[in-house]
């Protein structure tokens, strides 16, 4: 174990601090993280942590939902780790969609800022996108800020009428048909399993698409199978493979890596629990309100 790992644990032990680390982060980091998830796990570990500190190791719209959900000490290793998909839409444009459609709830992607968060309806994730939108009483639904996401929603919920946003993750818009046929060429047994981020092309191809968490269950249940293509961001790869050693998994492309994803490093992290710092904090008024979006996200999944 090397000197820095052995100073963060020290510190986490004497400050009360828990890591948590999204599957995309560095293997360094996913290493030293007491959990890992995607976006759904872990604001639920944030909201039912005892620690006094979280340091979190993803996104800034991450650490704050994870302070909208503890209202604790939430430290983001590097402050300038943001999300394109997530700075798609404001607040602003949010208020817009409200006057252009009154009465329509919408549905906005944890993939925004606390500010979006504050003027939505309904919270989701790319884990429980179909389930929340199928389970809100109205007929049509506004759904921010991810188009491709909300496509693949649109496909699986047949009975509402869904208006999508133009925003997309830059990262897995580099994953393109083209890698997954050639790929399927390559290993022509092996299971294609994508994310939702995904454009439509790569979803038709592949036979799954969900999720990182999702990924992990459909692994799970098909020991049967020895090679699987991942469409997503390539740390996820690094995930399963330690998960399940005995299975094989290939990035769907290699060029799917989310720079902000990989700016936390060991050093960065070690930084933040000695000085407490950066922290992510978010603006009362704005806290209030962007917690009821993600309750009632809770509440329509039946989780107090």
């Amino acid at each position: 174990m090397n000197e820095t790992v052995e100073k963060i644990n020290q510190l986490k032990k004497q400050k009360n601090a828990v890591i948590l680390a999204h599957n995309y982060q560095l293997p360094e980091v996913q290493d030293i993280a007491d959990y890992l998830g995607d976006s759904l796990d872990l604001s639920m570990r944030a909201k039912n942590t005892d620690a006094d500190i979280i340091v979190f190791c993803g996104v800034h719209f991450m650490a704050e939902t994870a302070y909208i959900l503890s209202k604790k000490t939430v430290l983001l290793p590097d402050i300038t780790s943001g999300c394109p998909l997530a700075d798609m839409i404001t607040k602003n444009d949010v208020l817009e969609l409200k006057k252009k459609y009154p009465g329509v709830p919408i549905v906005g992607y944890i993939n925004t800022s606390a500010e979006v968060k504050s003027e939505i309806d309904y919270c989701c994730t790319s884990a429980n996108a179909v389930e929340i939108v199928s389970k809100i009483p109205s007929d049509k639904v506004i759904f921010v800020p991810d188009k491709y996401l909300g496509s693949f929603v649109k496909r699986k919920v047949k009975d509402k009428e869904i208006i999508l946003w133009d925003g997309y993750c830059p990262t897995h818009l580099k994953i393109l048909d083209e890698d997954i046929k050639k790929l399927k060429k390559k290993y022509p047994l092996a299971k294609v399993v994508v994310h939702p981020e995904c454009n439509l092309a790569v979803q038709e191809l592949a036979d799954e698409v969900c999720g990182t968490s999702g990924m992990i269950k459909y692994v799970k249940n098909n020991p049967q199978v020895k090679t699987f293509i991942i469409g997503t961001e390539v740390g996820m790869c690094y995930r399963l493979k330690k998960l399940f050693p005995e299975q094989e998994f290939i990035p769907a492309s290699e060029l799917a890596v989310c720079p902000n994803m990989k700016k936390n490093t060991l050093e960065k992290i070690l930084f933040s629990l000695e000085e407490e710092q950066p922290q992510v904090v978010v603006d009362e008024e704005i806290l209030k309100k962007a917690y009821n979006c993600i309750e009632r996200m809770y509440t329509l999944m039946g989780i107090q």
